[in-house]
């Protein structure tokens, strides 16, 4: 059972802050959702996440440390894995119509999603279900009476898909169903507050709608911010500007050092927990020494503080001082440099490594730590060459 504990905590200070830190909107308004904690009342908090990728990425860590805020006030998580809806996919940040993925798909990622929530969430305490159990059982009609809650210009209204319809691009009915599904989602687990990003407004008031119909009082909404990749652009897989929380230590702590300086008080904010006073210290100083501690921190949180301190200390020893560092991850090589660091996953596709090499952001590094530019992605290569991709990544490539 997931109950037998004691009540959760109304503390008013720690109430407050898992209100304000790191939210965008509470709807129908944070003051009745403040009430309803200083309640006293155990509530169920939801979020739901489609299996749509192999790996779990800082910007859906986001939610996820707010559903940690929550359960440590004590109130019960309800973590959804979308294996249904991430078949038909949500198209709610996307620009395009997404791809729907087989079952044998998101069978394949969602193993690895329990482990990484697992990172932040108690997996003793987590009550984890999968909508395929109440949505593969829905008839005709049921899904009838759901979509006649909602109008086709409701729909459309959302800004993404609204452009999309301007630029003449698809917009499939199954995306039209998806809100229905999610909304249904929160009937099933009888959720009292739905956890999601701001592009997932419609979604998740869809909810509100579907439970008030359903006979059940409406959950209240917390929207999260959403925070952009390594490159400034949107946080995608498909553009390789993601920190994942399957990284290694070294992957992690390179990847979190080329964050924009603009980015770093949203990274601070809303991935972390660190202490909101120790923020305006460390943003007040030099920003490398404030991605420094981002990414101690990151490490730390999802690999422990013997791999925060080890990478830190490399991570200094290796750009500050220059040289390579002894432990440097080594590649086999295939074919060419090309497909070597594409196949690795070190860079997520061939268009992302022609960016890099077009902004000369892909070096071979000689003896005596002297960079050339690489222009081409089918350079001559020796084995046990080095080559730095990006600012902060170091591989050797060897033949065998």
């Amino acid at each position: 059972m997931f109950g037998l504990r004691g009540a959760p905590s109304t503390d008013p200070d720690k109430i407050h802050e898992v209100l304000t830190r790191g939210v965008a909107e509470i709807l129908p308004s944070a003051d009745s959702l403040k009430e309803l904690l200083h309640s006293g009342k155990r509530l169920r908090i939801k979020l739901g996440i489609d299996p749509t990728s192999a790996h779990l990425h800082v910007g859906r860590s986001v939610p996820l440390l707010k559903l940690k805020d929550f359960e440590d006030l004590g109130h019960q998580i309800v973590f959804i894995i979308g294996d249904a809806t991430g078949v038909v996919g949500d198209t709610s940040d996307k620009d395009a119509e997404r791809p729907m993925l087989s079952e044998k798909q998101v069978a394949q990622n969602l193993e690895t999603y329990i482990a990484q929530v697992g990172k932040i969430l108690n997996r003793a305490k987590l009550e984890v279900r999968k909508n395929s159990e109440w949505l593969l059982k829905l008839d005709y009609r049921d899904i009838g009476e759901h979509a006649n809650l909602f109008s086709v210009a409701d729909f459309i209204a959302r800004d993404n898909i609204k452009r999309r319809l301007q630029e003449g691009k698809r917009v499939s009915l199954r995306e039209v169903l998806y809100p229905l599904m999610q909304g249904y989602d929160s009937v099933a687990v009888q959720a009292d507050v739905e956890l999601g990003g701001t592009d997932q407004k419609f979604n998740l008031l869809a909810g509100r709608t579907i439970q008030e119909r359903a006979g059940q009082k409406p959950q209240h909404v917390l929207m999260t911010e959403l925070i952009l990749g390594t490159d400034g652009r949107k946080m995608s897989s498909s553009w390789g500007n993601t920190i994942n929380l399957s990284d290694t230590p070294r992957e992690m702590f390179g990847k979190t050092m080329s964050v924009p300086d603009s980015q770093l008080k949203t990274y601070f904010t809303h991935a972390t927990r660190l202490p909101l006073a120790q923020l305006e210290s460390l943003l007040s100083g030099h920003p490398r020494d404030a991605k420094l501690a981002l990414a101690h921190e990151f490490v730390r949180m999802y690999h422990g503080s013997d791999a925060a301190y080890k990478e830190k200390k490399n991570f200094i020893d290796t750009f500050s001082k220059g040289g390579v560092p002894e432990d440097v991850q080594e590649l086999v090589l295939k074919n060419d440099l090309r497909d070597t660091i594409v196949g690795s996953g070190l860079v997520a596709s061939n268009s992302e490594f022609t960016r890099l090499l077009t902004a000369g952001a892909i070096r071979k590094i000689h003896t005596g730590e002297q960079e050339m530019k690489i222009q081409v992605p089918n350079p001559p290569i020796v084995s046990g060459d080095v080559f730095r991709i990006g600012k902060h990544r170091i591989v050797r490539i060897v033949k065998k």
